[in-house]
């Protein structure tokens, strides 16, 4: 690991159902090798603490990343989440990905992000450039982002994932191409000399991924994202 080139030991979890990828992104965190997020009573974040927090927390399968940084919060986890939007964007009403839990879900949303600073969740409305997201990953943090995934493109796999919903394997998918997919990545690494970006991809178990800056840009940028991003601290 040089200022060049910087690949964090972060283990890759995949994500149990279509719905899940966040939690599995924060699970990826908090069992990262050298990177034992430790919670308010010193001791490392069991399956059994995790599993406590979100059911207090009432994640169903419907996941915000006000509500990961919520999570985190919960368990203890120094965090800053950066969003261009405190709340819901009524534009989402809209895009396909959003409409089914939109209805249930906008009041539910705008109401974490009134009570975030009193809850002690640390959020803050700001467009966040390459350049920061590097430096986070020098000093060995990383970070949660919410990316459109059909645009971004890993160039290591030898077959694209499929942007339907990440179902389960053997299963087929009916969907047609949608605008746009919400998907949770963990960034963990880049190189500064291939102009490439490191990150775990929930939707596989096996490997680490690798993009472009630009086309990560572009698809964490997307419409429908927010530029949405958890900064996780492994100083907690």
């Amino acid at each position: 690991m040089t200022d060049d080139v910087v690949l964090l030991n972060v283990p890759v979890i995949r994500q149990l159902y279509h719905w899940d990828c966040g939690l599995a992104c924060s699970r990826m965190v908090f069992n990262g090798h050298g990177f034992i997020v430790f919670c308010r009573y010193l001791h490392p974040v069991s399956e059994e603490d995790f599993q406590s927090a979100c059911w207090e927390l009432k994640l169903t399968e419907s996941v915000w990343t006000i509500d990961l940084a919520y999570l985190m919060c919960q368990l203890g986890v120094r965090h800053l989440f950066c969003t261009q939007t405190l709340g819901v964007d009524k534009g989402f009403r809209n895009q396909s990905f959003y409409k089914k839990h939109f209805e249930t879900e906008e009041d539910r949303v705008n109401e974490l992000f009134l009570k975030a600073e009193s809850k002690g969740v640390v959020v803050k409305k700001c467009s966040v450039t390459i350049q920061e997201i590097q430096n986070h990953l020098v000093q060995g943090h990383v970070a949660i982002v919410l990316v459109n995934a059909v645009v971004l493109v890993c160039e290591l796999c030898s077959t694209p994932v499929k942007y339907c919903c990440f179902l389960p394997v053997g299963q087929k998918c009916f969907c047609r191409k949608p605008e746009y997919q919400g998907h949770f990545v963990v960034v963990c690494g880049f190189n500064r000399g291939t102009g490439c970006i490191f990150y775990n991809n929930p939707a596989y178990s096996d490997r680490v991924c690798c993009t472009s800056i630009s086309n990560f840009e572009e698809a964490r940028m997307s419409y429908g994202t927010d530029e949405d991003i958890l900064f996780v601290y492994k100083d907690s």
